[in-house]
């Protein structure tokens, strides 16, 4: 077995030598490629690099051009969509910081005109004052989904290929990891939000409270198996549901009655008890208590409160040239709002690079490379 493993690794480096003496052995080199990504499973950039083995500056100013957009500060609000055009060679990137929360899932996606053009998502998180790498799109995908574990800034970088000429539509939201955890309920039902003051001000709320009618079922957000079942202390009738999704035990309470049993295997959706107000909430309206814990309680609002949609059809996309002029003296801004800080001021018939607009706002690249939000009224066409 021992001469089998050598004699196959003297085959591997055999080829490998072949491709590197051969630069016009394409056909070996993608079964290398091949091979060898069955391993490493490669970002999409990392694949597409490989197309400029003949032209490696122009790699390097597509790469710069990435390595800058990490230090962008332009900030966004979610939802957010963004309508515009890639352009060939003109090397922008769009980067966007969000503030984030544990158990919110940040959704990215970009719908092009031309579907064989490629575009690669990154997402970063900050860590001290650097932003550090967490997941890129796959080859072939134009859409990321991450999972957020931890409360504080991320980064999103989209990048076209650098011959992309096509429209674009950019849309980034967040959604909760779970399922709302009362049946036919939603937000506007949460009437009680963690950390607010109990019993005079001793204690701190440790989860959210859904109010509704007794009787209502009370679901699984998550896969999981039930730990325990029964009526103890201030929860009255309550269920504990042990989730392996970041090691949650997720805790229902006030409970009028139960539907499962110790140790059951449950299903998103699955009917885990009912509506009620045992415990200490008997001198209150029917509401589901519901909690978090992991290490100690978490805020279970932001992996059960549903964001908005995008609505794609509604974003307007008011000129359509690859630069504009300035009115008049005009405001940069870090996000697309005058509530936002101002970044930088033009004057009068300074040129920018138009690279998508918000709403009312354009996202713009002044010729120094300074990235921020325009007001659309402060623009004009460039003839």
């Amino acid at each position: 077995m021992k001469k089998n493993v050598i004699i196959y690794g003297l085959s591997a480096l055999a080829v490998l030598l072949l491709v590197i003496s051969c630069p016009g052995c394409s056909g070996i080199k993608a079964g290398v490629n091949k091979i060898t990504d069955a391993f490493t499973n490669p970002t999409a950039r990392e694949v597409y690099a490989r197309e400029f083995d003949g032209n490696k500056n122009e790699l390097a100013q597509w790469e710069a051009a990435y390595a800058a957009a990490q230090h962008d500060s332009l900030e966004i609000p979610l939802p957010y969509g963004e309508k515009g055009t890639f352009s060939p060679y003109r090397n922008f990137v769009y980067s966007y910081t969000i503030n984030l929360q544990e158990g919110e899932v940040l959704e990215v996606a970009v719908d092009k005109d031309s579907l064989s053009q490629r575009v690669f998502i990154d997402a970063f998180q900050k860590r001290d004052a650097d932003f550090e790498l967490m997941e890129s799109s796959k080859p072939g995908e134009t859409s990321l989904s991450v999972p957020i574990k931890e409360t504080g800034m991320y980064k999103v970088i989209l990048q076209s290929e650098m011959a992309a000429a096509t429209g674009f539509l950019i849309t980034i939201n967040k959604q909760p990891l779970f399922d709302f955890p009362v049946a036919g309920r939603g937000n506007a039902d949460i009437g009680s939000f963690w950390g607010m003051e109990r019993d005079g001000g001793k204690r701190r709320h440790e989860g959210i409270d859904i109010f509704a009618q007794r009787g209502t079922p009370v679901v699984a957000v998550t896969d999981g198996v039930i730990g325990y079942t029964g009526e103890r202390g201030l929860g009255g009738r309550q269920v504990w549901l042990r989730t392996a999704v970041f090691g949650s035990s997720l805790y229902y309470a006030h409970l009028d009655s139960i539907a499962v049993t110790n140790g059951q295997r449950v299903t998103t959706g699955d009917t885990l008890g009912f509506v009620g107000n045992t415990g200490n909430a008997r001198f209150t309206p029917p509401h589901l208590h519901f909690g978090i814990y992991k290490r100690g309680a978490v805020n279970p609002l932001p992996y059960v409160y549903k964001t908005g949609e995008v609505n794609k059809t509604g974003y307007p996309q008011s000129f359509t040239t690859a630069s504009l002029s300035v009115k008049s003296r005009a405001n940069l801004r870090q996000g697309p709002s005058t509530q936002t800080k101002v970044i930088d001021t033009l004057s009068a018939n300074d040129t920018v690079a138009l690279l998508g607009q918000h709403n009312d706002w354009l996202h713009i690249q002044t010729p120094g490379g300074q990235k921020a939000f325009l007001h659309k009224s402060l623009a004009n066409k460039l003839e």
